[in-house]
């Protein structure tokens, strides 16, 4: 398979609407007796919980403590205001991008420009996801409201803020920003290449200028065709020497004012950071992945959405309501649009049969009984085929999934729920078997061995025999 044509992974839809709101209630303030009385009681019980309650495997991502109402105050000056740069410190130097590659590729894109921010000593502004390769009528999600960012900040040392805490989402109002454009440069074995355009800055009413990065900010050698770019490259755009020796570069006039503005200083801005590599490209499958180590693996899930998933994987497990989750094997099947890297190899004998795949559960299920002393019969997959014949199969092997359609997620919590329900399984699994090329399954393999250090297995297809071993 092409690898460039994998960065593109759509995903099944999601959008949600839910939210629990606790109501307080009235309560008589407790005398010093009886709060130690109950501190005591509460000291006693949980040791005793802690003896005999069954042990769960999702224990092990017990998230430490933080301060789980982040404050955004102390980096803009307000409440979001009509102008994004009223809102901004004076003190205080921003980055931000946009996304424009499919959710997963977001998340990466996310992290990469996070990682940026760490080196450049900036303060990253998370715009919010697009479902772009889901239900483009579908409103936009909030970044924190999937990814837990009170944490996330605390993990990485620095602030971490969304668009909407800086500038009012109804605003009509149309800032002018220069901003750099990376797609230029790495795309320059093209015949005139433009600006990587993303919905995202008609939503924020962003009128940008556009000033092409120099050549020299790619990754690879000139010869070499490929679009990613350096993160050190990028990044010395950051500080003012390296600014002002480029100022001169090509410029676009911003769309709708015409106006000519070099890269602002304050908040440096990128049209597209998914195809970033400090050594090589697709360094988000390698251990060393700078991007993965200190940003990717810390990007948490959200609680609300991980109960909800939980919940899901429960009732797909049929796990009694008094029972712990039970640890399992999560699967992620990619089929669909791969079928297009087939080409002449007939998709029966392309694609990794059932077999093969239950071949690499097996070996995950023996490095748990081996290595951790855990018998794993419990097995979730997650695929976007189609077939009732290949599900049928998929039953055959006593394995589960979770069936949006009768659970009505999408109808109940909204289209993009499915897709994250399904990205969070995958990563709880105890262990997790994946497919190669995809983001999707790159990311849980990472989760699966970072968050609980659990063995993993990617499926190799493409023609007859791909994955013997």
């Amino acid at each position: 398979m092409d690898r460039q044509d994998a960065y593109d992974d759509p995903e099944t839809p999601f959008i949600p609407t839910f939210r629990i709101k606790l109501q307080p209630t009235k309560r008589k303030k407790p005398s010093p007796g009886t709060i130690c009385a109950a501190l005591a009681g509460i000291s006693l019980l949980s040791f005793g919980f802690l003896l005999l309650k069954p042990l769960s495997h999702l224990d092990t991502q017990d998230a430490p403590s933080y301060s789980a109402a982040f404050n955004s105050q102390p980096y803009v000056q307000g409440p979001p205001t009509q102008r994004f740069r009223d809102n901004l410190r004076n003190n205080t130097k921003y980055i931000t991008s946009w996304t424009s590659a499919g959710w997963t590729n977001d998340v990466m894109t996310y992290g990469n420009l996070i990682y940026l921010a760490l080196i450049t000593e900036r303060i990253p502004i998370i715009a919010k996801f697009l479902s772009s390769h889901i239900d483009p009528s579908e409103p936009p999600f909030a970044f924190g409201e999937i990814i837990d960012v009170p944490r996330l900040s605390q993990a990485i040392g620095i602030p971490v803020l969304e668009w909407h805490e800086v500038k009012d989402p109804e605003s009509q109002v149309l800032d002018d920003i220069g901003c750099w454009s990376v797609w230029e440069s790495v795309e320059n074995y093209k015949e005139d290449p433009r600006p990587r355009e993303s919905p995202t800055i008609d939503r924020l009413k962003l009128d940008i200028s556009w000033t092409r990065t120099p050549d020299w900010v790619k990754l690879t050698p000139p010869g070499i065709i490929d679009d990613h770019a350096s993160f050190w490259s990028l990044a010395t755009l950051a500080f003012p020497q390296g600014r002002s020796d480029n100022l001169g570069l090509s410029n676009h006039p911003s769309p709708q004012h015409q106006v000519s503005l070099p890269p602002d200083d304050q908040l440096l801005c990128f049209d597209f950071l998914y195809f970033i590599g400090a050594q090589q490209p697709w360094e988000w499958e390698s251990d060393y992945s700078p991007a993965w180590r200190f940003v990717g693996q810390h990007m948490r899930w959200n609680a609300s959405v991980e109960r909800l998933a939980d919940a899901h994987a429960r009732r797909a497990m049929n796990v009694p309501v008094n029972e712990p989750t039970p640890p399992y094997i999560s699967i992620h099947v990619r089929h669909g649009d791969f079928g297009d890297q087939c080409r002449s190899v007939p998709l029966d004998q392309c694609f990794a049969s059932l077999s093969i795949i239950a071949r690499r559960v097996s070996e995950v299920q023996e490095e748990l009984r081996t290595q951790k002393g855990i018998e794993v019969t419990q097995v979730i997959m997650t695929s976007d085929e189609l077939d009732p014949e290949w599900w049928s199969g998929v039953r055959a092997l006593g394995w589960t999934w979770v069936d949006y359609a009768t659970e009505r997620t999408a109808e109940i919590y909204g289209k993009w729920h499915p897709v994250f329900i399904d990205a969070i399984i995958q990563s709880n699994g105890a262990g997790f078997v994946g497919t190669r090329g995809s983001t999707m399954s790159n990311l849980a393999r990472r989760r699966v061995q970072s968050w609980h250090n659990g063995p993993t297995r990617i499926v190799q297809w493409g023609r007859p025999g791909a994955d013997d071993h």
